[in-house]
């Protein structure tokens, strides 16, 4: 029977036209199908990795501001004619630099002044010195002579009359001498308030000279030479300090307890890259935080302290900040790619030694750049697949590449799963 039936399909396919065909392969059992290959029995090609592991740092990223350490309002501190400017804006100037003067001639003369009337005091308190010193002496001698003559006039041997009168004339010498203390301690007061007076003429004419208070970087000038400045009144101008410079921030108010803790354990390092075109980081500490959560964005503010050795950050410049709050040590990492998402939570393929793949759950923490940190679930060295997990299932037989050759582009045209795909492919 099984003769008959080839001899009848020989014939049968003999009188078809030229164009049709006839296999007889099609009764051939089918070898290699399913996922466990491709083709002829090889395995699904994928990129993989390795578990690796590291000390991770915990950042928070967020937009900074640059601000001036310290900015100065430079006014004149006595009224006067700018005549002299000894810097062009924009300069940096050393604390102490001479940056105006005003003109000195009148608060030259008010000190001369204010000197010639303290010689003067001087000379007013040694006279009353004096003229006490003589009154002194002349009222000790008639209070003898009024003594004197009472004993006299007890004996009889002058008048009362005449005994009287020297008593009169000591008591009048003794309040000369009490006038002439009072007229010393006048004098001493009157000598006190013109050596307050000489000071005050000292200090406004140093005031004449306008030194910086800090270092820094000068601003625009809003006087020209030549114009009447009036004392704190009118701004000369501004300093601004960029040595050390400050860089403010927000980050969410969820990570204050973290901060807080992490503060009291020692400083928290500070990262800023400056969004420019060479875009060098500088490093710096965190310095301040607000004793106050903004409840519109409920963000807490922060600033962070640098050096700025190299003036890179400028008041007012945007910055990328980066504030590293603690580093895990020897964590477990893989790429970001390599943890898919399924009903019952987070998972990877891992490679077996037999080249076939297992489904293992697994628990991730802190994100770094590229790559996750696992914290359950793998361990250091396996091999895990992060390109072309959509054409896998438990027990599949894989074709490992490292993302570099052939069999890896494959694996990238099915990684990941998109909405709507499942783990179709059989």
């Amino acid at each position: 029977m099984p003769n008959r039936l080839i001899v009848l399909s020989t014939l049968l396919c003999a009188g078809l036209p030229a164009f049709a065909s006839c296999s007889h392969t099609a009764a051939a059992p089918a070898r290699g199908g399913g996922r466990g290959g491709e083709g002829g029995g090889g395995g699904v090609p994928v990129v993989v990795g390795k578990v690796t592991e590291r000390d991770v740092p915990v950042d928070l990223d967020a937009i900074g501001n640059v601000e001036a350490y310290t900015t100065i309002s430079v006014r004149a501190m006595v009224t006067g004619q700018l005549t002299e400017v000894r810097f062009r804006e924009g300069d940096f100037v050393k604390k102490n630099d001479h940056l105006f003067t005003i003109d000195p001639r009148p608060f030259q003369a008010q000190l001369d002044q204010a000197v010639a009337n303290l010689v003067r005091d001087q000379a007013l308190l040694a006279q009353a010195e004096a003229q006490l010193v003589r009154d002194a002496a002349n009222a000790e001698y008639m209070q003898l002579t009024a003594e004197r003559n009472g004993q006299l006039q007890q004996r009889g041997i002058i008048s009362k009359d005449t005994s009287q009168q020297a008593r009169a004339q000591a008591d009048a010498t003794a309040a000369t001498v009490d006038a002439d203390k009072a007229a010393i301690k006048s004098a001493q007061a009157q000598l006190d308030a013109q050596k307050a007076a000489v000071d005050n003429a000292k200090l406004a004419l140093e005031y004449t000279v306008i030194r910086s208070p800090v270092d820094g970087r000068t601003g625009n000038l809003t006087v020209k030479l030549g114009n009447l400045v009036t004392a704190n009144t009118l701004e000369l101008m501004t300093i601004a300090q960029v040595q050390p410079v400050l860089v403010t921030f927000a980050v969410p108010a969820t990570h204050l307890p973290t901060i807080k803790k992490h503060m009291a354990e020692g400083r928290l390092p500070v990262v800023a890259t400056p969004q420019d075109a060479e875009a060098v980081p500088a490093n710096g500490d965190l310095t301040f935080v607000d004793n106050l959560v903004d409840p519109t964005t409920d963000t807490i503010k922060l600033k962070a302290t640098f050096p700025n050795a190299d003036r890179r950050l400028w008041p007012g410049q945007f910055a990328r900040v980066s504030l590293r709050l603690t580093t895990l040590p020897h964590a477990l990492v893989v790429p970001t790619q390599a943890v898919q998402t399924g009903q019952d939570g987070q998972f990877v393929f891992v490679v077996k030694s037999d080249s076939t793949v297992e489904q293992r759950p697994v628990t991730t923490s802190q994100r770094v750049a590229e790559d996750v940190v696992v914290d359950k679930g793998l361990s250091k060295g396996e091999t895990i697949v992060t390109e072309g997990q959509l054409r896998l299932e438990p027990g599949t037989r894989v074709q490992t590449g490292d993302g570099r050759s052939g069999a890896g582009a494959g694996g990238r045209r099915g990684g990941g799963r998109g909405p709507g795909q499942g783990q179709s492919g059989k």
